[in-house]
Protein backbone atom coordinates (compact mmCIF):
# COMPACT_ATOMS: atom_id res chain seq x y z
CA UNK A 1 0.00 0.00 0.00
CA UNK A 2 1.41 3.58 -0.47
CA UNK A 3 1.90 5.39 2.35
CA UNK A 4 0.35 8.41 1.34
CA UNK A 5 -2.84 7.06 1.85
CA UNK A 6 -2.26 6.85 4.90
CA UNK A 7 -1.83 10.34 5.77
CA UNK A 8 -5.06 12.72 6.59
CA UNK A 9 -5.37 15.31 4.50
CA UNK A 10 -7.34 18.30 5.85
CA UNK A 11 -10.58 19.10 3.36
CA UNK A 12 -13.98 21.62 3.47
CA UNK A 13 -16.92 20.77 2.98
CA UNK A 14 -17.99 23.22 0.07
CA UNK A 15 -21.63 21.85 -0.36
CA UNK A 16 -24.10 19.54 1.21
CA UNK A 17 -26.92 18.24 -0.62
CA UNK A 18 -30.25 16.35 1.59
CA UNK A 19 -30.90 13.25 -0.69
CA UNK A 20 -33.57 11.75 1.44
CA UNK A 21 -34.50 12.21 5.26
CA UNK A 22 -31.47 10.80 6.57
CA UNK A 23 -29.01 10.84 3.75
CA UNK A 24 -26.47 13.81 3.01
CA UNK A 25 -24.43 14.42 -0.03
CA UNK A 26 -21.22 16.16 0.94
CA UNK A 27 -18.84 17.90 -1.66
CA UNK A 28 -15.10 17.46 -0.58
CA UNK A 29 -12.16 19.82 -2.02
CA UNK A 30 -8.38 20.06 -0.32
CA UNK A 31 -7.41 23.84 1.59
CA UNK A 32 -5.97 24.59 -1.89
CA UNK A 33 -9.40 24.34 -3.55
CA UNK A 34 -8.78 21.09 -5.39
CA UNK A 35 -9.10 17.34 -5.57
CA UNK A 36 -7.78 15.88 -2.48
CA UNK A 37 -6.45 12.46 -4.42
CA UNK A 38 -7.45 10.52 -7.82
CA UNK A 39 -9.78 7.15 -7.54
CA UNK A 40 -11.05 5.16 -9.32
CA UNK A 41 -14.79 4.10 -9.32
CA UNK A 42 -15.89 2.12 -5.96
CA UNK A 43 -12.83 2.61 -3.46
CA UNK A 44 -13.58 4.68 -0.94
CA UNK A 45 -12.27 7.29 1.58
CA UNK A 46 -11.54 7.43 5.35
CA UNK A 47 -13.31 10.66 6.69
CA UNK A 48 -12.70 11.66 10.18
CA UNK A 49 -13.48 14.28 12.55
CA UNK A 50 -11.00 15.09 15.09
CA UNK A 51 -12.11 14.06 18.59
CA UNK A 52 -14.94 12.14 17.28
CA UNK A 53 -14.27 9.40 15.27
CA UNK A 54 -13.71 8.43 11.80
CA UNK A 55 -15.14 5.80 9.13
CA UNK A 56 -14.89 4.53 5.76
CA UNK A 57 -17.22 5.95 2.90
CA UNK A 58 -17.28 5.10 -0.50
CA UNK A 59 -16.22 8.34 -2.73
CA UNK A 60 -19.57 8.68 -5.02
CA UNK A 61 -18.53 11.34 -7.22
CA UNK A 62 -17.27 9.26 -10.59
CA UNK A 63 -13.37 10.01 -11.14
CA UNK A 64 -14.25 12.06 -14.24
CA UNK A 65 -14.95 14.57 -12.01
CA UNK A 66 -11.77 16.45 -11.53
CA UNK A 67 -12.72 19.47 -9.15
CA UNK A 68 -14.51 17.59 -6.36
CA UNK A 69 -15.16 14.33 -4.39
CA UNK A 70 -18.81 13.95 -2.97
CA UNK A 71 -20.13 11.05 -0.72
CA UNK A 72 -23.36 10.11 0.36
CA UNK A 73 -23.72 9.17 3.92
CA UNK A 74 -26.37 7.66 6.10
CA UNK A 75 -27.47 8.70 8.94
CA UNK A 76 -26.77 5.91 11.29
CA UNK A 77 -24.46 6.54 14.21
CA UNK A 78 -22.33 8.64 16.31
CA UNK A 79 -19.54 10.01 13.33
CA UNK A 80 -22.27 9.96 10.50
CA UNK A 81 -24.84 12.22 13.18
CA UNK A 82 -21.83 15.08 13.87
CA UNK A 83 -21.67 15.08 10.10
CA UNK A 84 -24.86 15.31 9.41
CA UNK A 85 -24.86 18.22 11.63
CA UNK A 86 -21.93 20.03 9.85
CA UNK A 87 -21.94 23.49 7.83
CA UNK A 88 -20.97 24.35 4.68
CA UNK A 89 -17.30 25.61 5.09
CA UNK A 90 -16.33 23.27 8.06
CA UNK A 91 -13.27 20.71 8.00
CA UNK A 92 -12.80 17.55 7.90
CA UNK A 93 -9.64 14.64 7.65
CA UNK A 94 -9.42 13.17 4.43
CA UNK A 95 -7.40 10.00 3.28
CA UNK A 96 -7.21 7.51 0.85
CA UNK A 97 -8.01 6.08 -1.71
CA UNK A 98 -9.03 2.32 -0.33
CA UNK A 99 -9.87 -0.63 -1.88
CA UNK A 100 -9.25 -1.88 -5.41
CA UNK A 101 -12.43 -0.40 -7.48
CA UNK A 102 -14.97 -1.84 -10.56
CA UNK A 103 -12.57 -2.86 -12.83
CA UNK A 104 -14.07 0.25 -15.31
CA UNK A 105 -11.10 -0.41 -17.58
CA UNK A 106 -10.92 -4.19 -17.92
CA UNK A 107 -13.89 -6.36 -17.58
CA UNK A 108 -16.30 -3.83 -17.58
CA UNK A 109 -15.09 -2.50 -21.04
CA UNK A 110 -17.73 -3.11 -23.81
CA UNK A 111 -19.82 -5.00 -21.95
CA UNK A 112 -23.78 -4.64 -21.47
CA UNK A 113 -24.18 -3.68 -17.54
CA UNK A 114 -26.83 -4.07 -15.38
CA UNK A 115 -26.86 -2.16 -12.41
CA UNK A 116 -29.13 -3.16 -9.27
CA UNK A 117 -29.03 -1.20 -6.16
CA UNK A 118 -31.28 -0.96 -2.85
CA UNK A 119 -31.59 2.03 -0.79
CA UNK A 120 -28.36 3.71 0.16
CA UNK A 121 -26.63 0.89 -1.70
CA UNK A 122 -27.02 3.55 -5.30
CA UNK A 123 -24.33 5.41 -3.72
CA UNK A 124 -20.91 3.41 -4.32
CA UNK A 125 -22.78 2.43 -7.76
CA UNK A 126 -23.16 6.23 -8.67
CA UNK A 127 -19.62 6.53 -9.31
CA UNK A 128 -19.53 3.38 -11.78
CA UNK A 129 -22.44 4.87 -13.35
CA UNK A 130 -21.42 8.69 -14.30
CA UNK A 131 -17.91 7.21 -15.16
CA UNK A 132 -19.78 4.80 -17.67
CA UNK A 133 -22.05 7.81 -18.76
CA UNK A 134 -18.69 9.88 -19.27
CA UNK A 135 -17.06 7.25 -21.32
CA UNK A 136 -19.99 5.80 -22.83
CA UNK A 137 -18.30 4.64 -26.00
CA UNK A 138 -16.38 2.24 -23.86
CA UNK A 139 -19.26 0.18 -22.84
CA UNK A 140 -22.63 -1.58 -23.84
CA UNK A 141 -26.08 -1.10 -23.06
CA UNK A 142 -26.38 0.62 -19.23
CA UNK A 143 -29.93 -0.48 -17.35
CA UNK A 144 -30.23 0.69 -14.17
CA UNK A 145 -32.87 -1.04 -11.32
CA UNK A 146 -33.16 0.75 -8.36
CA UNK A 147 -35.44 0.34 -5.06
CA UNK A 148 -36.25 2.17 -1.85
CA UNK A 149 -38.45 1.73 0.72
CA UNK A 150 -40.43 4.68 -0.20
CA UNK A 151 -40.21 7.50 -3.36
CA UNK A 152 -38.54 9.77 -0.14
CA UNK A 153 -35.38 7.27 0.25
CA UNK A 154 -34.40 7.55 -3.56
CA UNK A 155 -31.07 8.70 -3.42
CA UNK A 156 -29.76 10.65 -6.08
CA UNK A 157 -33.42 11.01 -7.45
CA UNK A 158 -33.43 14.25 -8.91
CA UNK A 159 -30.18 13.34 -10.97
CA UNK A 160 -31.73 9.83 -11.91
CA UNK A 161 -34.87 12.38 -12.97
CA UNK A 162 -32.42 14.98 -14.97
CA UNK A 163 -29.49 13.13 -16.31
CA UNK A 164 -29.71 9.43 -16.45
CA UNK A 165 -33.28 8.85 -17.59
CA UNK A 166 -32.24 11.75 -20.41
CA UNK A 167 -29.92 9.86 -21.61
CA UNK A 168 -29.86 7.60 -24.38
CA UNK A 169 -28.82 4.12 -24.22
CA UNK A 170 -29.83 3.76 -20.83
CA UNK A 171 -32.95 2.29 -19.19
CA UNK A 172 -33.55 3.54 -15.78
CA UNK A 173 -36.20 1.24 -13.49
CA UNK A 174 -37.45 2.32 -10.25
CA UNK A 175 -39.42 1.00 -7.80
CA UNK A 176 -40.54 1.33 -3.82
CA UNK A 177 -41.25 -1.23 -1.50
CA UNK A 178 -44.79 0.17 -1.17
CA UNK A 179 -47.68 2.05 -2.98
CA UNK A 180 -47.78 5.68 -1.73
CA UNK A 181 -49.67 8.99 -2.91
CA UNK A 182 -48.30 10.51 -6.10
CA UNK A 183 -45.98 7.31 -7.33
CA UNK A 184 -47.28 6.11 -10.25
CA UNK A 185 -43.81 4.19 -10.92
CA UNK A 186 -43.56 0.33 -10.39
CA UNK A 187 -44.33 -0.97 -6.68
CA UNK A 188 -42.11 -4.23 -5.03
CA UNK A 189 -39.19 -5.43 -4.04
CA UNK A 190 -35.85 -5.33 -5.84
CA UNK A 191 -35.04 -9.11 -6.30
CA UNK A 192 -38.85 -9.57 -7.38
CA UNK A 193 -38.62 -6.65 -9.78
CA UNK A 194 -35.27 -8.63 -11.07
CA UNK A 195 -37.53 -11.33 -12.08
CA UNK A 196 -40.00 -9.50 -13.71
CA UNK A 197 -37.99 -7.52 -16.01
CA UNK A 198 -36.15 -10.95 -17.41
CA UNK A 199 -32.69 -8.61 -18.47
CA UNK A 200 -30.35 -10.21 -21.06
CA UNK A 201 -28.43 -13.23 -19.08
CA UNK A 202 -25.29 -12.03 -20.88
CA UNK A 203 -25.03 -8.71 -19.09
CA UNK A 204 -22.60 -7.74 -16.79
CA UNK A 205 -24.05 -7.29 -12.85
CA UNK A 206 -22.76 -4.47 -10.60
CA UNK A 207 -24.75 -5.05 -7.12
CA UNK A 208 -25.03 -3.03 -4.45
CA UNK A 209 -27.62 -3.11 -0.89
CA UNK A 210 -28.45 -3.89 2.39
CA UNK A 211 -27.43 -7.62 2.85
CA UNK A 212 -30.98 -9.33 2.40
CA UNK A 213 -31.58 -7.78 -1.11
CA UNK A 214 -28.18 -8.79 -1.81
CA UNK A 215 -29.15 -12.50 -1.10
CA UNK A 216 -32.70 -12.44 -2.70
CA UNK A 217 -31.35 -10.16 -5.56
CA UNK A 218 -28.28 -12.98 -6.65
CA UNK A 219 -30.47 -15.71 -5.72
CA UNK A 220 -33.26 -14.77 -8.23
CA UNK A 221 -30.39 -14.23 -11.28
CA UNK A 222 -29.27 -17.20 -11.04
CA UNK A 223 -32.51 -18.78 -11.70
CA UNK A 224 -32.68 -16.38 -14.37
CA UNK A 225 -29.49 -17.62 -16.25
CA UNK A 226 -26.62 -15.60 -14.46
CA UNK A 227 -23.74 -16.99 -12.98
CA UNK A 228 -21.86 -16.07 -9.81
CA UNK A 229 -18.77 -14.70 -12.70
CA UNK A 230 -21.25 -12.19 -14.16
CA UNK A 231 -21.66 -10.34 -11.08
CA UNK A 232 -20.12 -7.75 -9.10
CA UNK A 233 -20.75 -6.46 -5.43
CA UNK A 234 -18.79 -4.13 -3.08
CA UNK A 235 -18.75 -4.47 0.19
CA UNK A 236 -17.10 -1.29 1.66
CA UNK A 237 -19.67 -1.25 5.12
CA UNK A 238 -17.76 -3.90 6.51
CA UNK A 239 -14.05 -2.02 6.32
CA UNK A 240 -12.60 -0.21 9.40
CA UNK A 241 -9.18 0.00 9.93
CA UNK A 242 -8.81 0.27 5.60
CA UNK A 243 -5.28 -1.47 5.85
CA UNK A 244 -5.65 -5.08 6.78
CA UNK A 245 -5.27 -4.79 11.27
CA UNK A 246 -8.77 -4.63 12.52
CA UNK A 247 -9.78 -7.99 11.15
CA UNK A 248 -13.39 -6.42 10.83
CA UNK A 249 -13.64 -7.22 7.61
CA UNK A 250 -12.65 -10.45 7.20
CA UNK A 251 -14.51 -12.71 5.02
CA UNK A 252 -13.39 -16.25 5.13
CA UNK A 253 -9.20 -15.75 3.41
CA UNK A 254 -10.27 -12.78 2.34
CA UNK A 255 -9.85 -9.01 3.73
CA UNK A 256 -12.37 -6.31 2.49
CA UNK A 257 -9.71 -3.90 2.85
CA UNK A 258 -6.96 -5.59 1.10
CA UNK A 259 -8.77 -7.71 -0.97
CA UNK A 260 -12.28 -5.67 -2.20
CA UNK A 261 -14.13 -4.18 -1.75
CA UNK A 262 -14.78 -5.22 -4.86
CA UNK A 263 -15.72 -8.56 -5.09
CA UNK A 264 -16.84 -10.96 -8.17
CA UNK A 265 -19.39 -13.24 -6.37
CA UNK A 266 -17.34 -16.26 -7.23
CA UNK A 267 -14.14 -14.58 -5.20
CA UNK A 268 -15.58 -15.14 -2.20
CA UNK A 269 -15.53 -18.75 -0.38
CA UNK A 270 -18.41 -17.82 1.38
CA UNK A 271 -20.79 -14.62 2.30
CA UNK A 272 -20.89 -12.97 5.53
CA UNK A 273 -23.13 -14.08 8.07
CA UNK A 274 -25.58 -11.45 7.83
CA UNK A 275 -26.24 -12.80 4.27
Amino acid sequence: MNTETLIPKLGVVTDIRIDTPDVKTFRVVGLDGKKVFTHIPGQCAMLSVPGVGEAMFSITSSPTNEQFMEFSIKKCGCLTNWLHAMDVGQQITIRGPYGNGFPVEGALKGKDLLFIAGGIGLAPLRSVINYVRDKRQNYGSVQIVYGSRSKEDLVDYQEILDEWMADEGIQVNLTIDRAQEGWDGHVGFVPNYVKELQPDIHKTVLLCGPPIMIKFTLEGLKELGFSETQVYTTMELRMKCGVGKCGRCNIGSKYVCKDGPVFRFDQLDELPNEY
